[in-house]
């Protein structure tokens, strides 16, 4: 069964895979994802026993998945599931700015602590805005789900 697939593999492949995660991994938006973990990180990690067990987890999943969504999208040329991938990354960006916002009300950290990963995010928006601008559209194919089809 997987003898099959022995003739195919050509070394010059894996050059290219570790190409192209390097790329992916230099990108300005992926470096700021990974900004905005380690803020977030830092944040969580000061959080008290019951607000770490209530936020931290959601917290840590929405900046995780914003690099790990541009990772899957940015390594792909289909317009669809680049569109998914970056819906997927909008929203846990505003979830995740979202929870600065309820950390201020229960005043668990200084606004000034804050107010650094909502910085971070800001700057995240703007790279995604030029990112997204580099889609291209003719580079599509229906999965059957209708969405970003036209």
């Amino acid at each position: 069964m997987w003898d099959d697939f022995d003739d195919d593999f050509d070394e010059e492949d894996e050059f290219d895979f570790r190409k192209e995660q390097e790329r992916i991994y230099k990108h300005p938006l992926m470096k700021k994802a990974k900004e905005i973990v380690g803020l977030t990180k830092a944040l969580v990690g000061s959080l008290d026993e019951a607000r770490r067990e209530l936020y931290g987890s959601i917290m840590m999943e929405d900046a995780m998945l914003m690099s790990s969504k541009f990772a899957g999208a940015e390594g792909i040329p289909d317009f669809v599931l680049k569109m998914e991938n970056a819906v997927l990354m909008k929203v846990h960006a505003k979830s995740l700015h979202t929870m600065t916002y309820q950390l201020a009300m229960e005043e668990t950290h200084a606004e000034e602590h804050l107010q650094l990963l909502r910085e971070a995010i800001e700057e995240y928006r703007k790279l995604f805005l030029e990112w997204i601008a580099g889609f291209d559209p003719s580079e599509k194919h229906d999965d059957g789900w209708g969405i970003f089809t036209d």
